[in-house]
């Protein structure tokens, strides 16, 4: 079991920090395209999503700049998951 662990160790880090990756996206998008539909997480937009990520499209909006930087956090973990896995793997 240990031994199984260690070999597998990255892609269950990857699976455990990517399970609430889907929730935390949708919650973002949904204020970036000022929706509450769910059909928001199956359209493949990107533009707007991105300029809202590394922008500012709602600066008066205190939920829409709580969730950006949260979601900022979020992916700068699994950035620095990768580069980890990349150099040590």
């Amino acid at each position: 079991m240990v031994e199984f662990l260690k070999e597998h160790s990255w892609f269950i880090l990857f699976a455990i920090w990517g399970f609430p990756l889907s929730f935390y996206r949708s919650k973002f998008r949904k204020i970036v395209y000022q929706t509450d539909s769910w059909t928001i997480n199956i359209k493949p937009f990107f533009i707007k999503e991105i300029k809202g990520l590394f922008g500012n499209l709602y600066p008066d909006n205190k939920e829409y700049l709580k969730q950006r930087n949260f979601y900022r956090f979020y992916l700068g973990i699994y950035t620095i998951l990768l580069l980890l896995y990349l150099k040590y793997s």
